[in-house]
């Protein structure tokens, strides 16, 4: 029994050891556990922090760079400034308006001066240079131009020829509807404005004979009501002449334009009708033909001309002809079309408004009509007087014939 109840006892003992070793095994485990959890968990924290930390140490260092930076640039700026205010470079302050070197004189800064490169306003002040993008040779005239050409209804069909060569010839310029010539003209403004335009051409026929033309600046004026004469189409004329289409013109205007106040607003209105915008899209970039205007007995004379370059050995003896300071060779061949324009009023407004000038020598053509009426019927009338005339001649200066034997011969009933 002894013996038994050691050996029990010894398995007993040795099981609860064991038992006791399996529970601490598995304790340990599970702090082991833990405490690889709490390591993970740590590390990732810490390896989502150092990211975020080194993020914004770039984006501090980016914009400590970039302040920088700008502080550099503006240092440079301020010492450019200071630099303009000492020193004015004189030989693009002094350009003339031909483009020449004037005089390096202290009298000519004391004078306020708008030059091609910038603007100078006394003396020692800061010298302006002109916006960037601004080609020297674009003079700033008619830069965002559109010109609307229009026609009233009942227009005859040479008018209408005239209005399409006009279209072909301008590529800043846009057609609209025909407008009824009962209604007022001011209604050509309101096409303009949603067009987009601010010049308008408007071609008015009255009676399907008299043919009128109206140059105006929409929509404050000032307009100027032609008399349209002598018209011949590009497709009537067939002249040799031939150019591009929508290439650039240069305009010719006689010398005559410059003489008296009304001749230089009809040159002005001229001027923003025809001239092509600065790099208009539908612009060739170069100029084939020349548009002229004459002064001429109280009227504008239209001309188109293409620009002929001379060719093969011409070319050489042009050169030679350079040279020696002798002209180009170029010469010019009429295109069409052609026109008159004589000029009725100028008015302050566009359509409407004060007159400022009316031509005193314009005779209605209804009145020419009716003069030249008047003379047919004179002519008739003279036609008339002249037979009545002769009648009573005739009656006054009759002759006195002799009697004669025979005059009775064959009126006598018992001759047979």
């Amino acid at each position: 029994m002894c013996a038994y109840n050691v050996i029990y006892s010894v398995i007993n003992s040795n099981s609860l050891v064991v038992g006791n070793n399996k529970k601490s095994t598995a304790a340990k485990k599970k702090h082991k556990l833990k405490a690889f959890s709490l390591h993970s968990s740590r590390a990732r924290s810490v390896s989502r922090a150092r990211p975020q930390k080194m993020k914004n140490k770039k984006r501090k260092q980016e914009r400590h760079a970039l302040l920088a930076q700008d502080d550099a640039e503006n240092r440079i700026r301020d010492e450019q400034r200071k630099r303009r205010q000492r020193h004015v470079d004189r030989t693009k302050v002094l350009l003339g308006e031909a483009g020449d070197v004037a005089s390096d004189s202290e009298d000519e800064f004391e004078e306020g001066y708008q030059g091609q490169f910038g603007t100078v306003v006394e003396k020692g002040a800061l010298f302006k240079p002109a916006k960037k993008g601004v080609d020297p040779e674009h003079t700033g005239v008619n830069k965002k131009e559109k010109t609307l050409l229009l026609t009233s209804r009942g227009v005859v069909a040479r008018f209408r020829h005239l209005m399409q060569d006009l279209l072909c010839l301008l590529p800043n310029a846009k057609k609209d509807a025909k407008i009824d010539s009962k209604n007022d003209k001011r209604a050509v403004v309101e096409c303009a404005e949603l067009r987009g335009c601010n010049n308008a051409i408007f071609f008015e026929s009255r009676k399907r004979q008299d043919s009128y033309a109206w140059f105006a600046k929409t929509p404050e004026g000032p307009s100027i009501k032609f008399h349209v004469e002598n018209i011949h189409t590009m497709a009537e004329l067939k002249l040799t002449g031939n150019h591009l289409k929508f290439s650039r013109p240069s305009l010719h205007f006689d010398p005559k334009f410059d003489d008296e106040p009304h001749t230089r607003v009809i040159k002005e209105i001229l001027i923003h009708c025809f001239a092509t915008p600065w790099k208009h899209h539908a612009m060739k970039p170069f100029y084939d033909h020349q548009m002229s205007f004459y002064w001429e007995d109280g009227r504008v004379w239209f001309r188109n001309y293409q620009i002929v370059h001379p060719e093969g050995k011409e070319v050489r003896a042009n050169l030679s002809n350079i040279e020696n300071g002798v002209s180009s060779g170029l010469s010019l061949t009429e295109v069409g079309p052609r026109f008159c324009l004589h000029p009725i009023k100028i008015f302050q407004g566009a359509f409407t408004g004060k007159v400022l000038y009316e031509d005193e020598l314009f005779v209605n053509p209804n009145i020419r009509r009716a003069d030249a009426k008047k003379k047919d019927s004179d002519v008739y009338a003279r036609k008339v007087a002249k037979k009545q005339k002769r009648k009573a001649h005739v009656a006054m200066n009759q002759l006195n014939r002799r009697g004669d034997d025979l005059d009775g011969l064959f009126r006598d009933d018992d001759a047979f």
